[in-house]
């Protein structure tokens, strides 16, 4: 077996950490300084330089105008974004952008995809439902009305939706189907309030009174729900997984420098396992990660649906980051509180990944529910 990335997938890195160098965590701004959100808005000069990059069609077809990789490209250019605490919908853009072209009508495809590639137009999802811890498609209802659909609902916690031109909403039908419109942010019908992320960005609660669509835009195929929330997780996955490890490389530097008694404190036993356990768990982390993603993008078959393995990887990803960044505050001891140092803001942004499309007991009941109908043996 040969578990090397591509070419392909080492010059997409490459590429994202040119781009993403010229971000600088100290610069994102912190939720502990910033009354309500910290941004109106997200990065838009670093949504820019992605397009020119070709990174916001790394995952669209050639023949939408993209490079045609897949989702293991995307977890890592994901990865370099976390570690710097990119303010962009990389992961959100690029899932919806992927779900429309495996399963929308060509017409769609090609009328949204060259743009969304261009970066002219910004996508993102609602997929936390009316609490995030309930099925998002459980709290839309969608009905046809000839050739269009009525949408009544209300979907809390979607990121971007401000800035965001069309918004995926997954909307459950008489029939018990899943269907999963393309809303535009200005729509006769949709409300947004304003929310507040752990990390300080803004989020959106979005109502859906009596929201017509036309039929052109709502996505009917089946699975199409299903497909976009498992890549939804695997990238927020990759998402912890950079971030915890800029937070254990940071912790590394900073407990080699700090000295007591003499002597640095990473020579110290206590950190030092303390440190190798978050090791352990980065790596648990990863492979996990890469299972997911390769699930997603080979959808080989298996005992159990690739939504195990995703859910195998949430598990991981939720407990991991939250020990990682707790044992990091631990070993800074109070420098890890000081707001002129860039750990709290890892810290803010962690916790809103861990509990992002549920915490890991959701997932643990998820993975039982597959164990138990899909018996192994």
């Amino acid at each position: 077996m040969d578990f090397t990335f591509t070419e392909e997938q080492q010059a997409a890195v490459e590429t994202a950490k040119a781009v993403f160098s010229t971000v600088t965590p100290d610069a994102v701004p912190s939720p502990a300084l910033t009354p309500g959100a910290v941004s109106e808005d997200l990065d838009r000069p670093l949504w820019s330089r992605l397009a020119a990059a070709d990174l916001l069609s790394l995952v669209v077809s050639p023949r939408h105008g993209g490079a045609g990789l897949d989702p293991v490209a995307l977890c890592l250019v994901l990865r370099e974004a976390a570690r710097v605490l990119a303010r962009v919908p990389l992961l959100e853009t690029s899932a919806v952008a992927m779900t429309i072209e495996r399963y929308a009508p060509e017409h769609t495809a090609a009328a949204l995809l060259p743009r969304a590639g261009r970066g002219e137009l910004v996508l993102t999802a609602a997929s936390q439902g009316r609490t995030g811890h309930d099925p998002a498609e459980r709290a839309v209802t969608a009905h046809r009305d000839g050739t269009d659909w009525i949408l009544d609902g209300l979907q809390t916690a979607v990121p971007w939706a401000h800035g965001a031109d069309l918004i995926a909403v997954p909307a459950h039908t008489p029939e018990g189907r899943t269907a999963l419109a393309l809303l535009p942010r200005a729509h006769e019908g949709l409300g947004l309030a304003a929310q507040y992320s752990t990390n300080g960005e803004l989020l959106a609660e979005l109502r859906l009174d009596s929201v017509r669509l036309d039929g052109t835009d709502v996505i009917d195929a089946e699975g199409a729900w299903e497909w976009l929330r498992g890549m939804l997780t695997t990238g927020t996955c990759a998402l912890a997984l950079g971030l915890g490890e800029a937070v254990l490389t940071m912790t590394s530097q900073y407990t080699g420098k700090r000295e007591q008694f003499g002597h640095p404190v990473a020579t110290f036993q206590a950190v030092a396992v303390q440190a190798a356990d978050r090791y352990i768990d980065l790596r648990a982390m990863e492979v996990t990660l890469w299972q997911a993603a390769w699930r997603l993008a080979c959808e080989t078959e298996a005992p159990l649906p690739a939504a195990g393995d995703i859910a195998v990887a949430k598990i991981w990803a939720s407990e991991g980051v939250r020990r990682v960044v707790q044992t990091a505050q631990h070993l800074h001891g109070g420098f890890g509180a000081d707001t002129d140092y860039p750990l709290h803001r890892y810290h803010a942004w962690a916790k809103h990944l861990e509990l992002s499309l549920g915490p890991a007991a959701a997932h643990e009941e998820a993975l039982g529910d597959l164990l138990a109908a899909h018996p192994l043996g």
